[in-house]
């Protein structure tokens, strides 16, 4: 079986440009994915960032499916702890109609932006279900299938499309692996915020051996990591630039990744308590396309999984288009025994 490969793009916005600017490399980024033979092509969300621009992956979705043809859309993900299922289930429920058979739910557990941000998109929010509840709703809201003794028995989240959004659980460890399983939901590790190759593993076997298959289904896994291609490997360490992987340990013994230390200075700041901050070298695969084949080939047989989300946050941008051209020809076509 050969290796997939798919595309989530975060819509940087890089110094000097605006952020219609941003949205508009994204969607010739679609673009250029659905003409290379991806598979899907995915949109974040975050919020209150002078860094990124998607805060609305809904929004930013149905303009790529109108701008586009056969590839998927997805995102990865939505925030769900913010929001309704009902309301994500309408979304995408209308998404799928608008095309059918095209569009991917991603759900994600950060909070997508600073504490400030949490709270204003939580305000005058009462409902206190954990993320797990809410994904098990919004899993049966997509399909129709609220129990008869459901408090919302008979609710439709309308319109009802042919084929229902396909609902992936995204996270970075050991825990988001474990909901995933016993949900019997497709699982996306995030190789490239975590940035430890041993707990990518460890994730992907603990889902594997957790995985409750009394949900009809079989366990599916991709990795989301961050790739580089370029035509030397000391092009491909210079368009890497002075990037950090950044993360910043809280009192009450939650880590997050964000984008900058100052990033994350604020986010410590914002939450009101004691927290720690670190640095490390972003786990960036890079070379040319031939070191590149080889370290996805070696991840592929080490994991067993079969499809890498790929973001690529380079500039100039005709960089980062060129690197995705340089992966498809490495790894398209490429069989996974090579």
């Amino acid at each position: 079986m050969g290796i997939t490969i798919s595309v989530l793009d975060q819509s940087p916005i890089y110094p000097g440009e605006t952020a219609s600017e941003a949205f508009a490399h994204t969607v010739l980024l679609a673009q250029k994915s659905e003409e290379l033979g991806f598979r899907r092509f995915w949109v974040s969300e975050h919020h209150d960032s002078d860094h990124v621009a998607g805060s609305s992956p809904e929004v930013l979705i149905s303009y790529l499916l109108a701008k586009t043809k056969t590839i998927r859309v997805g995102s990865g993900g939505v925030m769900l702890q913010h929001y309704s299922p009902y309301k994500v289930a309408e979304n995408f429920n209308v998404l799928a109609s608008l095309a059918p058979g095209r569009v991917d739910l991603g759900i994600g557990r950060a909070p997508g932006g600073l504490p400030r941000s949490t709270q204003a998109l939580q305000q005058g929010v009462q409902d206190h279900a954990s993320l797990t509840d809410k994904i098990v709703e919004l899993g049966r809201l997509v399909h129709n299938r609220l129990e008869e003794d459901h408090p919302l028995s008979g609710l439709r989240a309308a319109p009802l499309p042919e084929t229902a959004p396909e609902l992936y659980v995204l996270g970075a460890s050991t825990g988001s692996a474990e909901i995933a399983a016993g949900l019997g939901l497709p699982y996306v590790f995030s190789l490239f915020i975590n940035g430890d190759e041993s707990a990518a593993l460890e994730a992907i076997r603990t889902y594997r051996s957790n995985f409750d298959r009394s949900h009809g289904t079989e366990p599916q896994i991709i990795v989301a990591l961050s790739v580089i291609v370029a035509e030397t490997e000391e092009e491909a360490v210079e368009l890497v630039g002075p990037h950090k992987l950044v993360k910043i340990h809280l009192e009450n013994g939650r880590t997050l990744t964000l984008s900058t230390r100052e990033q994350a200075e604020e986010f410590g700041r914002q939450a009101g308590e004691s927290y720690t901050i670190e640095e490390q070298e972003p786990f960036i695969t890079k070379g040319t396309k031939e070191s590149v084949r080889k370290k996805l080939l070696k991840l592929h047989q080490a994991s067993g999984v079969d499809e890498f989300v790929i973001t690529s946050n380079i500039q100039p941008f005709d960089k980062r288009i060129r690197s995705f051209e340089l992966l498809s020809e490495a790894l398209v076509e490429v069989p996974a025994e090579a």
